[in-house]
């Protein structure tokens, strides 16, 4: 798990000092990444170096909820984050749920336009507690 989290933290870092509020990863280790798991289903893609990406999907009504989706810096570019999202259609189908969703923080342009390229569309916005304006966007794309 350790090593998971690692992936997790790497590929995340670039977010420190530009989300408001900062990312629940800041606050999770290894045995809560662990508890995680088993509530839900964490997928990995890993090579002999060990995880290059990673997924935690949740069971929602409705919906399969795709968390923490992460590549590795090292191995972007090569489709890591199109098969992730391709197991979790066909986990969502598997389950007989209409679609699969996520949420993205406002501030990360970037990952807006990638799922949006990967076939998500935008349903709305959230607050975390305590802020009186949206901090996440939320994404759906039906299977």
């Amino acid at each position: 798990m350790r090593a998971i989290l690692s992936l997790l933290t790497l590929a995340f870092a670039h977010m420190e000092g530009r989300i408001d509020p900062p990312s629940s990863l800041d606050r999770m280790g290894a045995a809560e990444l662990a508890q995680q798991a088993t509530k839900a289903e964490l997928w990995v893609i890993e090579d002999q170096t060990g995880p290059l990406a990673c997924m935690i999907l949740t069971p929602q009504p409705e919906t399969l909820y795709l968390g923490k989706l992460a590549v590795a810096l090292a191995a972007r570019g090569q489709g890591l984050a199109r098969r992730m999202i391709d197991t979790a259609v066909d986990r969502a189908r598997a389950l007989g749920l209409p679609s699969i969703s996520l949420q993205t923080r406002i501030e990360l342009l970037e990952n807006h336009a990638t799922f949006a390229a990967l076939g998500f569309e935008m349903t709305g916005s959230t607050a975390h507690p305590g802020y009186d304006r949206p901090t996440s966007l939320s994404f759906r794309r039906m299977v």
